[in-house]
């Protein structure tokens, strides 16, 4: 379906000079498939910025979670708690700070589905290990939630590649 779109806006123009320009005195008219065009770029500026927003907050409580590691002695004795060695507390430590780095900085290449795969593991172990050492489905399912926005974080990351 053809629509004639009719715009004073420049950016709007600018965007849409692609197509045939028709001028009439002072009016600009332009012939393109508008619907699809201007919904084309609403959707990739909503998956752009679900995308910033999901792979913020992931990033945000890895960098905390990691800090935690380190400066948190209550944090040392949750380790302890679910059975964990306390090295293990020091490696993931780093580990989630080089994934949130990795998440939000703009590399090409696989080390971003990397990233991704490692905080899936991350996330599922802790709940599982939540589970299996008496903890309530609260302190389960809080990983679980971080799993949720670093899969809308993925896909939304995929969605803007093809976009994009």
């Amino acid at each position: 379906m053809v629509f004639i779109f009719w715009s004073h806006d420049a950016k709007l123009r600018a965007f849409l000079n692609d197509t045939t320009i028709l001028w009439d005195s002072s009016i600009f008219w332009k012939a393109k498939v508008a619907k699809f065009a201007l919904k084309k770029v609403m959707n990739t500026k909503a998956i752009q910025i679900t995308y910033w927003i999901s792979t913020a907050l992931v990033s945000l409580m890895m960098v905390f979670s990691a800090y935690s590691y380190f400066a948190n002695p209550e944090v040392k004795q949750g380790f302890q708690h679910v059975g964990f060695p306390d090295y293990f507390r020091v490696e993931l430590g780093i580990a989630k700070l080089l994934g949130a780095i990795v998440l939000l900085v703009p590399i090409k290449g696989l080390i971003k589905e990397w990233a991704y795969a490692g905080f899936t593991i991350v996330f599922v172990s802790a709940s599982i290990a939540h589970l299996a050492s008496g903890d309530t489905i609260g302190h389960a399912s809080a990983p679980l939630i971080f799993l949720a926005v670093l899969t809308l974080s993925y896909f939304a990351y995929h969605q803007s590649k093809k976009a994009g």
